[in-house]
């Protein structure tokens, strides 16, 4: 509704200014539309109620003197409703402003150049290595990837980085288990199941004798210092780790423009630390390297460890300062569970500190957490559901699906995949970021409702009509004749505007509704309008239009959320 709603703005902007002389922005007076409630009422509302004060005049009033003074082509009604003026869109609009643009622009349609000569960094999915994915990493790994091809979408260069964890006193354990418990024959068999066995086996021990603490810290010292067979081991664990993770990226279609992770800032922390030096920021506090934070009601900032070792704000602090010389980043994203919100408020105060004056380009998209059975995710305890474990049975139950009812279907095995692997992304998608997940695989392998497999089976069948039809729809037909075609091409219409929205709140559920949304109108209209055998010629030419234009916007909009669109399910 974008276009329709910068129109009826252009058109509310003079009526205000006839009517009561008052100066509004377009921009204002679009921010302002509404969709109301109950679509009989109007497409698009615009609420007068912000006005009674200064015109001293009731909202109802005001919106019927509106009401009186505008027309246009565009609608085929405006009307007072209390406070409200709601418009109502004509038929004819609908086909020459929605159709035509998608028949138009293809898979460019909702698209912009909004960002161009602009890039934005984005830093998400970042594993600790030597550890398998389990479903706590699916949020930040699809949330971030789709805030990248929404970006990417919009007109901005992107650059996806993978900050691997693959640096800290985690990879001190890893090398004490290894050599107190491990050997190198299971481990290469095992591969990363096999170096999570020995990270678990590592926390039982320390239960018992702590200072297996002690001496993983102490490895982690000797990592830092460059000691030659602990960079082996830690070089060999993240081989290891690399061949896991890229089986789950390849599976959900991921693919990223940097691996640099922990360990590439370990010589660039010191250059950072020394401005902290300089600029009176650093303090000993009981041995370790703090910047106190007190006056911005934060605890202190931990930058160094008493043994001098690094910290997670240090090597933040060391990579946004590479990022922003090497990509001149209009924003950096940082997609992390809503529990890191802290750390990221901290260090990004350091830097501003540090008089990094693009410090506000710095932005953490955070995202609820996890658990299963009320208790938090924790690979040292062992309660997790491994994401590959989870892929495999919802990719085992739609194989069983496809046996019992297209038996026959071609490329069967990738197909199961796609619409098994987009079952539990967009599981995961539809829900707001920020809420809290108490993770079910019965809830994650549900195909009934508002699902991936739904939206899937939509495009698919949108695919399935065009072939039989056996040819590219004309630019011709009868127009609007039913209802329920315009009801299509009002949710056609609202893509443009979805994306920006999901741009601008960081928040990829608005275009998976979006696609249930465009779905359930598509599918109502497939069954209250005959299409392939609609008897007018020119009535049905008009529907297998309509039909290409939901192929092309849902595959769009499938592709922004890290869904597959195969042609037959």
């Amino acid at each position: 509704m974008q276009n329709f709603k910068k129109i009826t703005a252009e058109k509310l902007q003079n009526a205000l200014k006839e009517v009561y002389q008052l100066e509004n922005s377009i921009e204002e007076l679009v921010e302002a539309l509404e969709y109301p409630p109950d679509e009989t009422m109007g497409d698009v509302a615009f609420p007068c109620f912000r006005y009674a004060k200064a015109l001293r005049m009731a909202p109802p009033k005001i919106a019927a003197s509106l009401a009186e003074v505008m027309s246009g082509e565009e609608y085929t009604s405006i009307a007072a409703a209390g406070g409200y003026v709601n418009f109502k869109i004509s038929p004819a609009y609908l086909e020459k402003s929605v159709l035509t643009a998608v028949e138009t622009q293809k898979e460019r349609y909702g698209s912009s150049e909004m960002g161009k000569g602009k890039t934005v960094v984005l830093d998400y999915s970042s594993p600790n290595t030597s550890k398998p994915f389990h479903i706590g990493h699916l949020g930040t790994t699809v949330i971030g990837h789709c805030l990248k091809l929404l970006h990417q979408f919009v007109g901005y260069d992107c650059v996806g980085v993978n900050h691997l964890g693959d640096w800290g006193t985690q990879n001190g354990k890893q090398i004490v288990a290894f050599r107190k418990w491990g050997n190198k024959e299971y481990v290469e068999e095992k591969g990363c199941d096999g170096l999570v066995e020995l990270y678990v086996k590592f926390h039982e021990e320390a239960e018992k004798d702590p200072s297996l603490n002690d001496q993983a810290r102490a490895e982690f010292r000797k990592l830092e210092d460059h000691d030659p067979e602990n960079i082996a081991l830690w070089k060999w664990f993240l081989d290891i780790s690399f061949k896991e993770y890229e089986v789950t990226y390849k599976q959900l279609g991921i693919t990223f423009d940097s691996y640099k992770g922990e360990s590439f800032y370990s010589d660039k922390m010191d250059a950072q630390i020394q401005i902290m030096r300089e600029k009176g920021l650093l303090k000993l506090d009981d041995g370790a390297s703090i910047v106190d934070l007190s006056e911005y009601n934060m605890p202190p900032c931990l930058i160094l460890k008493k043994d001098g070792s690094s910290l997670y704000p240090s090597r933040d602090i060391a990579a946004a300062v590479y990022r922003k010389n090497t990509y001149d980043f209009e924003k950096c994203i940082y997609v992390t569970s809503s529990a890191q919100s802290l750390h990221f408020a901290q260090w990004f105060k350091v830097l501003e500190l540090m008089g990094y004056d693009w410090s506000d380009k710095l932005v953490h998209v955070p995202y609820g957490t996890v658990s299963i059975g009320g208790e938090k995710l924790a690979t040292r305890t062992g309660n997790v559901v491994l994401l590959k474990e989870l892929f495999r049975q919802a990719i085992e139950k739609v194989t069983e699906i496809m046996n019992e009812k297209n038996p026959d279907l071609p490329n069967k095995e990738a197909t199961a995949e796609a619409v098994g692997v987009g079952a539990i992304v967009f599981n995961y998608l539809y829900n707001s970021r920020i809420k809290d997940i108490n993770f079910t695989i019965e809830s994650a392998l549900s195909f009934d409702g508002s699902t991936g497999p739904y939206a899937q089976y939509t495009y698919a069948r949108t695919c399935s009509i065009l072939e039989k039809a056996g040819q590219t729809p004309t630019v011709s037909g009868t127009g609007i004749t039913a209802e329920e075609e315009a009801a299509v091409l009002k949710v056609l219409a609202k893509f443009p505007e979805r994306v920006l929205q999901a741009i601008e709140e960081s928040e990829p559920c608005v275009i998976a509704r979006y696609v249930i949304e465009l779905c359930t109108a598509f599918n109502r209209f497939y069954k209250a309008c005959p299409i392939l055998s609609a008897e007018d010629a020119d009535v049905r030419a008009f529907r297998l239009r309509i039909t290409s234009a939901v192929n092309t916007v849902l595959a769009s909009a499938l592709h922004l959320i890290c869904m597959k669109t195969p042609e037959k399910i």
